[in-house]
């Protein structure tokens, strides 16, 4: 088991590697990697110069793109796709047949950039050596598994793209299959790691609730998620919500429904000695979308979730948050509960957390990739990235009385990212940084770019969930 020793020494020992940095590189100080040297940082904080406010940036279309059924229209932002898709006035496979059609016409070179981007993702999640047939028969017993009406779009938009194309060729081109499985790495692939944040009442200078979330996904070999950034905003009545993904996507990886219900995904993962299993299983990240639809409280999406959780891939957490409670959903599947590793659990700020972990602030909940929750299966010992971060976000935390908007922009852009050996929490694989401010309704997202990540990112206010 863990004790808080053990996680003083480690978090000492990760900022003290950080700290060896401030000194200037000489030839002694480089580490090699073939002819690549890895030189140190000058400062393990890297926040210099740069001043944030509470309010984001606000970017004008370059260039809109529409459907000949305006079902879809995407704006060429200067950081990103902003996509609204039109539910009220098509049908889930109409909609999704002028996504497909819409994408190439902004970013023509969407297929040359994304399909090896999910080869990429394929020869990691199998360890370098794939069959098509092995990918194709996961890819498509999940996608069986699908809500009709999900199903529907996305037969809509693979048929789209793929002009009759089939099975898993690396051509430069997508094939029906491989749009089904671009939308599915979560369910089928996986990402990688992830944090999260909430705050509210005597943590905010306006009382207000405010949710934070760290995307760190795999970028790709070239940084192809920083070309592909997008805004979804998904408009159907009292079902709408906008979804921050990348483009292509229908599923959810962060999202918020016009009442205002922010929920993200954060990779959990199974023991080694458990299966993976799919045959008979859910995509939860099209579950999670299912549920933003359908209930107007993080409560009620969270208990749906945890309900259906047997049911899922891997083992996960979701963030949740609506601007009056927050939770983090502990979704443990069945094959983890049934050898009596893990359960799964609807966690807010007053359950108990495991022994040796600290969290000494109220008004607050954290969240990495391990179930937290005392007697729940165990993804700290052993994992010094999870001890490290949850360690940080609690010594930042209490270095404000309260937290402003631009405080929170500050906590977590204070580390240099560039650095080696070191546990950051906004790291090299930091994709996106997502704020929901409660108390303005607005959301503000700072997305890394085809460059990869940066030390002081611009955050951009990409509108209002309500």
């Amino acid at each position: 088991m863990m004790n808080r020793r053990l996680i003083s020494m480690v978090l000492l020992g990760s900022l003290m590697i950080g700290l060896t940095g401030c000194a200037k590189a000489t030839d002694s100080m480089m580490l090699g990697i073939g002819d690549e040297p890895l030189v140190p940082v000058d400062d393990y904080y890297g926040g210099a110069g740069v001043t944030y406010t509470d309010e984001g940036v606000v970017e004008e279309a370059t260039a809109t793109y529409v459907s000949d059924d305006g079902l879809c229209e995407i704006a060429v932002m200067p950081d990103y796709y902003d996509v609204t898709l039109d539910y009220e006035n098509g049908s889930r496979y109409d909609v999704g047949a002028a996504y497909g059609r819409t994408i190439p016409q902004a970013m023509p070179e969407f297929e040359s950039v994304m399909e090896p981007y999910l080869y990429d993702t394929i020869r990691m999640m199998y360890g370098g050596t794939y069959t098509p047939e092995a990918v194709e028969d996961r890819v498509l017993t999940l996608y069986d598994s699908m809500r009709d009406e999900f199903k529907e779009e996305l037969a809509g938009l693979a048929e789209a793209f793929s002009e009759g194309r089939h099975g898993f060729v690396e051509d430069g081109l997508f094939s029906y299959e491989e749009v089904i499985a671009l939308n599915m790495i979560p369910d089928s692939l996986r990402p990688t790691a992830c944090s999260a944040l909430t705050l509210w009442g005597e943590r905010t200078e306006t009382g207000e609730m405010m949710a934070l979330r760290n995307l760190e996904w795999s970028l790709g070999s070239e940084y192809q998620m920083g070309m592909t950034n997008c805004v979804t905003h998904m408009r159907n009545g009292d079902r709408s919500l906008t979804a921050i993904q990348i483009m292509g996507l229908l599923d959810i990886i962060s999202g918020v429904n016009d009442d205002g219900v922010f929920a993200a995904i954060l990779d959990v993962g199974t023991p080694t000695d458990e299966p993976f299993i799919y045959e008979g299983r859910k995509c939860y990240t099209m579950e999670l979308r299912f549920a933003l639809e359908e209930f107007d409280t993080a409560r009620e999406v969270g208990e749906f979730m945890v309900g259906e959780s047997a049911e899922f891939t891997w083992c996960h957490n979701l963030t949740l948050a609506d601007g009056n409670e927050a939770f983090c959903a502990e979704d443990c599947v069945a094959q983890v509960a049934e050898a009596g590793l893990g359960f799964s659990n609807l966690r807010d700020a007053d359950t108990p957390i495991m022994e040796g972990l600290s969290w000494d602030h109220t008004d607050s909940l954290c969240i990495v990739n391990s179930f937290t929750t005392a007697g729940n299966q165990d993804g700290f010992t052993g994992n010094t990235n999870n001890i490290v971060r949850f360690a940080k976000y609690n010594e930042w935390v209490g270095q404000f009385d309260v937290f402003s908007i631009a405080d929170l922009k500050n906590m977590i852009t204070q580390e240099t990212v560039e650095q080696f050996e070191v546990e950051n929490v906004h790291s090299t694989g930091t994709s996106q940084l997502i704020i929901v401010d409660y108390a303005t309704g607005r959301i503000q997202v700072a997305f890394t770019g085809s460059e990869g990540p940066v030390d002081n990112p611009v955050f951009v206010d990409v509108g209002s969930y309500n």
